[in-house]
C-alpha cells in the first residue's frame, strides 16, 4: 500500500475508537452514526489488509496490528494536535523539544540546561549528538529545535540563525583527591612531563591548549584524547591521571570530593551557545530555556556573563 493510498480520515476514525474504547462513545464525540464508523473503520483494514479489532462480548478489543496502528497514530495526530498548538501561539497537550548537542559538548552541562523541563509532564524531548555542521542542516530543516554548541557559528546571509551565548567556564586541571589534594598547578607551565587526558582535536579549545603548551616549552605525557565528555569524565575519574576539562564534565565528583581542582587556565574558556532559527513559532518551552541565566560553574563560583 502506497502512503497516497492510505485515507487518513479513516485512521483518525480508528485513533478515537481505539483511545475511547468505545463505538458508541466515539460514534457521539465524532458526530456521526455507529454504522458510519464501522464502515469507515472496515475500508481501513481493507486498505491495511488485517482487522485492527477483535469483537470480546460487547467490548471491540485491538489486535496485535491494531496496537501497532495505534502507536503510530498517536505520533501522528499527537503531532499534529502540537503543530496546531504552536501556530496559535499557546501549547496543546504535549509540546515536544527536539535539542542537538556537539559531540564534544559536556552532558553534564545539556543536562543542566534541560533540566527545568524534567518534571514537566507536558513536554517530550529528543535529544541527539553529532558534529555542528550536520545539526545545523537538521536545524534549518526544522528537524531540530535547538542546537547547544561550544563554539559560535558565523554569520551567513543564506543561513540565518541565532546564536545566543549561555555562558563560559574556564578550563579546569583536575586529579583524584587522594594523590592531589594539597597541590595547586599552573597550567601549562607546570604539566612537562605529567601523564594527562585532553578533549579530542575536535574540541573547540584543545588547538589552544596545545598552543599554550608549545610557547611554554612544555610536553606533557599524552595518555588519552577524548572527544567524548562522558568518556572523559570517566577517564578522569577512574585513571589516576591529570585530565583538562571543563568543570561541569565532573561536576558530581568534586561535589563528592572524589576529584579536586587543581589548577585552572584564564586564557582557556569554554563558551556555550543555543543556536536556533529566526522563526515566529518558536515553543513556549524553548523561550523559558533560552530565557535562563548563565549556568553556575560546578564548584559554586560566578559564571562567566562573557563570551
Amino acid at each position: 500500500m502506497r502512503l497516497d493510498q492510505l485515507n487518513f480520515h479513516h485512521l483518525f476514525y480508528f485513533w478515537r475508537v481505539a483511545k475511547l474504547g468505545h463505538l458508541t462513545r466515539a460514534a457521539e464525540e465524532l458526530h456521526t452514526s455507529q454504522s458510519a464508523l464501522s464502515a469507515q473503520i472496515r475500508q481501513l483494514e481493507g486498505r491495511v489488509g488485517e482487522d485492527l479489532f477483535v469483537r470480546v462480548g460487547r467490548r471491540l478489543v485491538l489486535t496485535d496490528t491494531g496496537q501497532l496502528v495505534l502507536a503510530y497514530a498517536d505520533n501522528i495526530f499527537g503531532l499534529s494536535q502540537e503543530m496546531l498548538g504552536r501556530l496559535k501561539g499557546r501549547a496543546a497537550g504535549t509540546t515536544r523539544l527536539r535539542v542537538g548537542s556537539v559531540a564534544t559538548l559536556s552532558r553534564n552541562y545539556q543536562e543542566n540546561w534541560i533540566r527545568p523541563l524534567l518534571s514537566d509532564p507536558s513536554v517530550v524531548l529528543t535529544l541527539e549528538s553529532g558534529l555542528l555542521e550536520g545539526l545545523i542542516t537538521r536545524l534549518v530543516q526544522y528537524q531540530l529545535d535547538v542546537v547547544l554548541a561550544n563554539e559560535a557559528v558565523p554569520a551567513d546571509p543564506d543561513r540565518p540563525l541565532d546564536c545566543r551565548f549561555l555562558g563560559s567556564q574556564s578550563m579546569a586541571l583536575v586529579g583524584p583527591a587522594a594523590r592531589w589534594g594539597a597541590q595547586s598547578l599552573r597550567i601549562p607551565q607546570d604539566l612537562d612531563g605529567l601523564e594527562i587526558a585532553l578533549p579530542g582535536p575536535r574540541h573547540a579549545l584543545r588547538g589552544r591548549f596545545d598552543a599554550l603548551c608549545a610557547t611554554a616549552g612544555v610536553s606533557p605525557r599524552l595518555r588519552a584524547e577524548v572527544d567524548d565528555m562522558a568518556m572523559l569524565r570517566l577517564i578522569a575519574r577512574d585513571s589516576g591521571w591529570l585530565a583538562v576539562l571543563p568543570e561541569v564534565v565532573v561536576q558530581d565528583e568534586l561535589r563528592s570530593g572524589a576529584l579536586v581542582t587543581v589548577g585552572r587556565s584564564t586564557e582557556l574558556q569554554e563558551s556555550f551557545y543555543a543556536i536556533t532559527t529566526p522563526q515566529r513559532h518558536r515553543s513556549e518551552v524553548l523561550e523559558r530555556l533560552l530565557a535562563q541565566g548563565p549556568q553556575e560553574p560546578a564548584d559554586g563560583g560566578p559564571a562567566s556573563a562573557k563570551p
